[in-house]
């Protein structure tokens, strides 16, 4: 069996991404349970994290969202067994790579998969369905009478977090990058009941001409918004940014300014600073910062029955067509690697998925 694997032979240098031949898979322990892939979504690896928390080694394996079938349970396994359909992400520190036609995992990362849901969308969603969880359900929540932001709405996150926060009742704005984002961000509806948009306002930044704190402020009567969902923010002033994304993400100053009274800013700038003159003007909002980082539900045992649920609820309302991911055509094994360089480059603006 071949499974995909990356190496980084220094620091800065680029990945490369090879096929190793694997040994024969070892006896399956008393809690882990033995899946046949059929399915695994393609996800940008966080080098610098992962050597922060002593992960990093010569050869890191590749595709960690998964779902498949059940071949073999061990034997204190409970939860499932041989021909049960299942879905999961793999820790952190998983030896095995999802890019592999057969592999084992714990139990407790996995659940079962509905029937309806196939393969690719289980897999393909999982991953951001955690994330809008985490940023909508446990830093936040988004609820009736809420407005909620989220910046560039046509990723596959941005379209999985509207899709939850519409569901959950709140009132949704979003950032456009392009025009073709703005057009299927304003096509977006419910599955069923009143076929509103489920964006109230799309924000097109493309051509750089429009701010987004007032667009919102005037959406809101002036009240701001309740949570605010970034893809990135500026630090520095614009002649500080060199690249063309970077100029069409809000100033930290733009995002300060539209946050309601009380409001929660989710950001995934993990380089975040606060001047005194911004954490004041927090202070007089009440307003709170959190980071999003979804893989703190695999950091640590502690939370495993939440993460279960978590999985358990993303898996349903995918089944109910509440959430309807944004999936590139599903992509055989053997253009893993050429799929994975894109997606590590951060140009798929889709979600990438192998399927076998």
């Amino acid at each position: 069996m071949k499974a995909l694997y990356c190496q980084q032979n220094s620091p800065g240098e680029e990945m490369t991404f090879v096929f190793q031949e694997r040994e024969n898979l070892p006896p399956t322990r008393d809690n882990d349970v033995k899946v046949q892939v059929r399915a695994c979504a393609l996800s940008w690896i966080d080098t610098k994290l992962l050597s922060e928390i002593k992960l990093e080694k010569e050869l890191l394996p590749v595709g960690r969202e998964i779902s498949g079938v059940v071949l073999e349970v061990g034997r204190k396994v409970t939860f499932f067994q041989p021909d049960d359909e299942v879905v999961g992400i793999l820790p952190l520190d998983s030896e095995e790579s999802g890019l592999c036609e057969v592999i084992l995992v714990h139990e407790h990362y996995l659940v079962r998969k509905p029937e309806k849901v196939c393969w690719v969308e289980a897999a393909g969603t999982v991953r951001d369905g955690v994330r809008a969880y985490t940023a909508l359900h446990y830093l936040s929540q988004a609820s009736p009478g809420k407005t909620v932001l989220v910046m560039d709405g046509a990723s596959p996150f941005g379209t999985i977090a509207i899709q939850l926060a519409q569901h959950r009742g709140a009132k949704v704005i979003s950032t456009a990058y392009s025009l073709e984002d703005k057009q299927y961000l304003e096509r977006l509806r419910p599955p069923v009941g009143i076929r509103q948009p489920l964006v109230a306002r799309v924000i097109d930044v493309s051509n750089g001409k429009i701010d987004v704190a007032e667009s919102c402020l005037e959406e809101t009567g002036g009240l701001g918004v309740d949570i605010v969902l970034d893809a990135g923010v500026k630090l520095y002033s614009a002649e500080d940014e060199s690249t063309s994304k970077s100029q069409l993400l809000p100033h930290k100053h733009d995002i300060i300014t539209l946050l309601g009274v009380g409001g929660h800013w989710i950001t995934t700038e993990k380089n975040l600073q606060m001047d005194p003159p911004d954490s004041h003007t927090l202070f007089l909002k009440g307003a709170t910062i959190s980071f999003l980082n979804d893989e703190i539900w695999n950091l640590s045992n502690l939370q495993q029955g939440k993460y279960l649920s978590i999985l358990e609820d993303i898996m349903e309302k995918l089944s109910s067509s509440i959430f309807r991911p944004q999936l590139d055509e599903p992509i055989p094994l053997y253009e893993a690697k050429v799929s994975m360089e894109i997606v590590q480059k951060n140009q798929a603006r889709k979600r990438q998925v192998i399927q076998f």
